[in-house]
């Protein structure tokens, strides 16, 4: 329930998922993308759950394949949901690189490059009964959804 300690090879495989169109669009940003004026609370939540949903993903033995059985689902619906994701990702590499672009929806998921991600982790703390990879999720959501919210909000204004 708390997850056994050890290294999760499909916890790296979704943090790389994760990371690599990160450290691309550090090259990439959007025209006039700015962290300035972020709720501080909000920030602090999703850096709080993003270490949490790090050391999670890395450390818990538990997200490693298993016998198929009906709680594999989960972890088919958590990959398709980061395949998504990284379509998403190729989609705004592509696109003019705006601010609405990065805060786009996609296939009717809101700033879908803030959500897809963390229900994805969500799902990956179900499938291995994880508790505390489904806390450390929700307050990323909590701090990474709000904040991109936040930004559509100000373009949309």
């Amino acid at each position: 329930m708390f997850g056994h300690l050890g290294f999760s090879y499909v916890g790296t495989a979704f943090m790389l998922m994760l990371l690599i169109p990160n450290l691309i669009w550090m090259k990439k940003q959007p025209q006039g993308y700015s962290a300035k004026g972020e709720n501080r609370i909000l920030s602090v939540l999703e850096r709080m759950g993003e270490i949490f949903v790090t050391c999670c993903a890395l450390l818990c033995a538990d997200f490693n394949l298993k016998e198929w059985s009906v709680w594999s689902l989960w972890l088919v619906l958590a990959f398709v949901l980061m395949i998504t994701y990284e379509i998403w990702w190729i989609r705004y590499f592509k696109s003019a690189r705006k601010l609405a672009d990065f805060y786009s929806s996609f296939l009717f998921v809101p700033v879908a490059g803030a959500t897809l991600p963390v229900i994805a982790f969500f799902l990956l703390g179900i499938y291995g009964k994880v508790v505390w990879m489904l806390l450390a999720s929700t307050i990323l959501g909590i701090g990474h959804i709000g904040i991109h919210l936040q930004h559509r909000k100000e373009i949309n204004a």
